[in-house]
């Protein structure tokens, strides 16, 4: 191999001598014995139409229908473990090379949401996000941060898709699919498991729907569907504190741990709810809200607390903060709040139970 590669004039000046035979062979030689790229590159020049065409199909979308498919089975060979165990499903090179399949396949699906039927694309794009959210605590894949890794922003993901159903299906289209997908999605640090670029980036699920809810009348619409949300919620928890597979894994005896941590990534979308329907019509959902049984934990308490103080009910703030602070002494919100509004700190001694 020449270690310096000739420049325009000195190539065309080796060509000079050559007659249209030996041009055709050396052609040849290179189309035959070159890479892929190479081989595409020669039949674009050889036939101008060909080329014309695939410019053409790389610039429009994907078909919704195939990349749904093609996402469908990602999904389920990872949540199987196919490409973290000997899985004959998944060849040894494909398991090494799963965050590529992953960008394409979510890159696809982001495309193919242009398309004049974006259902299919929709219902990738949504999947796509479901297993990256599921990526955070579980171990589909050899990657000690797989989010990162794939450089997938699940909140810039989900304001496309969001922006997408609502601009193509309309407002309270939007509200019914996104309402029960928000306390699935939503994750208070983020949804790598360090930082990064793709941490860098990321941003709340609640900060991404403040965007979007412009109006008070959205705040209220949008608000009744989370709460039906909520309930769908409830009823799933029950179903798995009755199984009998799946009882107790949380580490306590009831579904505690996991409305602990929900009502916690949620907690910045709960503050917003207050904030917006405080005062209004709808402020009931408030109460709705800070009762409901899908909820538990401090973090619920807070909220019980901040709204007991917006009320003008003082006292009743200052005993749920102080109970707040019982069960997370250091926590910076509750220390403040209890400063704000006059509480004393509770005593060491005392303790509460899990909510």
């Amino acid at each position: 191999m020449s270690a310096k590669r000739m420049n325009r004039e000195e190539f065309f000046t080796k060509l000079a001598p050559l007659d249209q035979g030996q041009l055709r062979k050396a052609l040849w030689t290179l189309y035959w014995r070159g890479s892929a790229a190479v081989r595409q590159r020669i039949e674009s020049e050889l036939d101008p139409a060909e080329q014309a065409r695939r410019k053409q199909a790389a610039a429009e979308p994907p078909d919704p229908g195939l990349v749904l498919d093609e996402v469908r089975e990602f999904a389920e060979l990872a949540r199987a473990g196919a490409y973290i165990a000997g899985d004959r499903r998944v060849p040894p090179k494909e398991r090494t090379r799963w965050r590529v399949t992953f960008r394409r396949l979510a890159g696809d699906a982001q495309l193919a949401l242009r398309t004049e039927d974006p259902g299919p694309a929709e219902e990738s794009l949504a999947l796509i996000i479901d297993l990256a959210c599921e990526m955070k605590d579980s171990q589909y894949f050899r990657s000690e941060d797989p989010v990162e890794a794939a450089r997938f922003a699940v909140s810039d993901a989900a304001a496309l898709l969001w922006e997408s159903v609502r601009d193509r299906h309309g407002f309270d289209a939007f509200a019914r699919r996104a309402a029960p997908q928000l306390p699935r999605w939503e994750s208070r640090y983020g949804w790598t498991r360090g930082w990064g670029q793709v941490h860098e980036k990321e941003t709340s699920l609640a900060s991404v729907l403040a965007r979007m809810l412009a109006a008070p009348d959205a705040w209220i619409t949008f608000s009744a569907h989370y709460l039906a949300a909520l309930d769908q919620v409830t009823r799933a928890d029950a179903a798995m504190a009755a199984s009998p597979r799946i009882y107790g894994s949380w580490g306590y005896g009831d579904m505690g741990y996991p409305r602990r941590e929900r009502t916690s990534n949620l907690a910045e979308w709960h503050g917003l709810l207050l904030d917006r329907l405080a005062g209004s019509e709808a402020e009931d959902h408030l109460d709705r809200l800070v009762s409901h049984p899908s909820l538990g934990g401090p973090e619920r308490t807070y909220l019980q607390a901040r709204l007991a103080r917006q009320r003008g009910d003082r006292d009743a703030a200052r005993k749920l903060i102080q109970d707040c602070l019982r069960e997370l002494p250091g926590h910076e919100d509750f220390a403040s709040f209890a400063t704000e509004i006059g509480a004393n700190p509770p005593h060491p001694s005392t303790g509460s139970g899990r909510a």
